[in-house]
């Protein structure tokens, strides 16, 4: 009977990302819209707000996402390319280095040097690459599939707590925006901590505490300032 398990490292780039820009795009336009509402507002600057912080937070997920995993990005080519040099000038030293790696993690002298023959015979960088540097294919940056992964999650999480503002009347606004979104926020950690193969209660516990905490102190502010105005 065969057995396979079910894996999900190779998840992580992705994940992080698409986790990231929805969990931003729900708490920072619920609590734009709330922080707005709270300081007694028109409906219209609110939704108008709210539209605004939609499609300025996506293209700056999109951009911070970029710039961030493109250094990391950076960093494995320079660090690749260092490797490869050493590997040109010295590879009988660099087939030692290796072997010394598997004779860390517990293989005896002579099969951790056939191990690391064997290895670097069919792919020597890529050996190094992944048990020197730690750098793997599945793990590896990819900046454009971070960039798009977060702007569009972040708006699909910012159009839910706007679609509720749009919907319900203005002196529902504020609890209703709070709510749904508390209720999207659940379900978004839910799904990503079921996808990572984590708690789910966790998962979703711990970003509705902090979307919870974000709506307050805005809505705290926003009446702060409405009241001084």
């Amino acid at each position: 009977m065969s057995h396979s398990e079910i894996h999900r490292s190779h998840r992580v780039g992705w994940l992080r990302a698409a986790v990231l820009g929805a969990n931003d795009g729900i708490v920072s336009t619920a609590s734009l819209i709330i922080g707005v509402a709270a300081a007694s507002a028109a409906r219209e600057g609110i939704l108008l707000a709210g539209v605004a912080g939609l499609v300025a937070g996506a293209m700056s997920m999109a951009a911070g996402e970029y710039v961030s995993v493109s250094s990391q990005l950076d960093t494995e080519n320079a660090d690749l390319a260092l490797e490869k040099k050493a590997l040109e000038q010295n590879y009988e030293f660099e087939k030692e280095e290796l072997a010394k790696i598997y004779e860390g993690r517990g293989l005896e002298s002579v099969l951790a040097k056939q191990v690391a023959e064997q290895l670097m015979a069919h792919d020597a960088l890529g050996a190094h690459a992944r048990d020197e540097i730690g750098i793997s294919e599945s793990v590896s940056a990819q900046p454009t599939q971070a960039a798009f992964s977060s702007a569009g999650t972040f708006t699909v999480g910012a159009a839910l707590p706007l679609l509720v503002a749009w919907v319900v009347s203005s002196s529902q606004l504020i609890p209703a925006v709070a709510v749904f979104s508390l209720v999207f926020l659940a379900l978004l950690g839910g799904i990503a901590a079921r996808a990572g193969g984590a708690s789910i209660t966790v998962g979703a516990t711990r970003v509705t505490f902090w979307g919870a905490l974000a709506m307050a102190l805005t809505a705290g502010v926003g009446r702060i300032f409405g009241v001084v105005a």
